[in-house]
Parts: structure tokens; sequence; C-alpha cells
């Protein structure tokens, strides 16, 4: 088995906790675990205490919010559960539904930048093709095997260039859409 982490970024309105942030450009929320229930889902998360009463008057008004819940305090943080309705959004119901391990989430009212852990390629590409069928904007920013430690610092423009190319092509799919060398002649590098 083969284990495969992937750091995505998906704009703020494709979570609930980011939508609800809309009014709050300044508030940061740090998903602490999404927890799936019979009935729905519950996440945990943590909020700046400075911003704990805009953010709880927020979620008590969402219509996707049942109920929420302030289980900690530390001096500069706040920890809410909250109980989503069944008919939460397409991506957090896409990452219960194939158990896609959530291993760290950051979000504020533009985007949410989250490290996922699939245990299997073809788990991967499943979410891949769900998130296509639901027209859920998810951008790749790194993909990497935990096993072989990444390199430090951010990927230059011209990897990341080459990633989203091999990702559109379909260099990852299952089946693969391209080949190795389709990709090379497409970058314009030796394969």
């Amino acid at each position: 088995m083969v284990t495969i982490i992937t750091d995505v970024r998906v704009p703020a309105r494709e979570f609930p906790l980011g939508r609800i942030l809309e009014d709050y450009p300044d508030v940061e929320i740090e998903l602490e675990q999404l927890v799936p229930t019979q009935t729905g889902v519950m996440p945990l998360f943590w909020v700046d205490s400075g911003s704990e009463g805009a953010v709880a008057e927020t979620l008590t008004n969402d219509p996707l919010v049942e109920d929420i819940t302030l289980l900690t305090r530390t001096p500069t943080r706040v920890l809410y559960s909250v109980d989503w309705s069944p008919d939460v959004d397409a991506l957090v119901r896409t990452l219960v539904d194939l158990g896609v391990d959530v291993l760290t989430a950051t979000g504020t009212a533009e985007s949410w930048d989250f490290r996922l852990q699939f245990r299997k390629q073809t788990d991967l590409e499943r979410f891949r093709r769900a998130c296509q069928r639901q027209d859920i904007d998810v951008e790749l920013l790194e993909l990497y095997n935990p096993l072989m430690p990444p390199e430090k610092g951010p990927l230059t423009s011209e990897q990341h260039d080459i990633l989203a190319t091999a990702y559109e092509s379909g260099y990852w799919d299952v089946p693969r859409k391209t080949t190795q060398e389709e990709l090379a002649e497409l970058i314009g590098v030796n394969d």
C-alpha cells in the first residue's frame, strides 16, 4: 500500500466554514478534526479568541448549522464543535464518503488549504473525479509519498506548471491518459 499525501486549496465558497467567514476576512480557522456522525458531519475547529463572538453568531444563524458548542478555551483560541445538517456541501460529503483523511486544514474568507491523505492511488483518483463531477474547484499544491520526504521550500513556478500540466493531462489518472514521453513532449523536456 502506497500512501499519498496531497496539499490542495479550495475557494472558501466550496467549504461551509469558508462561506460563513465572508464577512470576516481577517479571521482564520484551523480545522482540528472532521468527524462523520450517523446524521451528518461534525467539525472541530479553532478560532482566534478575539473573533469568537462574530464566528459564533454567524454559525448560529447559518442554515447548515444545527448546533454549535464551545468545547474549550485557551488564552488565545477557542475550540468549537458544529453539528452540520445532513445537507452539508459536496466537498465535505465527498471527503467523508470516500474516507479521505484530513490531516490539516486552515482557512480564511478567501480559501482553504487542506493536507489530505489517501491510502491508495485509486482513492486519490476517485476524489478527483468526484470533485470534477460536482464542479468543486480544487487546486493541487503538492503531491508526495510520505515515505520520501519532500524537498524543503515551496515549488518553483516551473515545477508548479509541470505538475499542473501533468495533472490536467491525466498523467496520474488510473488508467493514465498520457504517457511520460507524451508529457515530456508537451512540457518540452527530455523524458
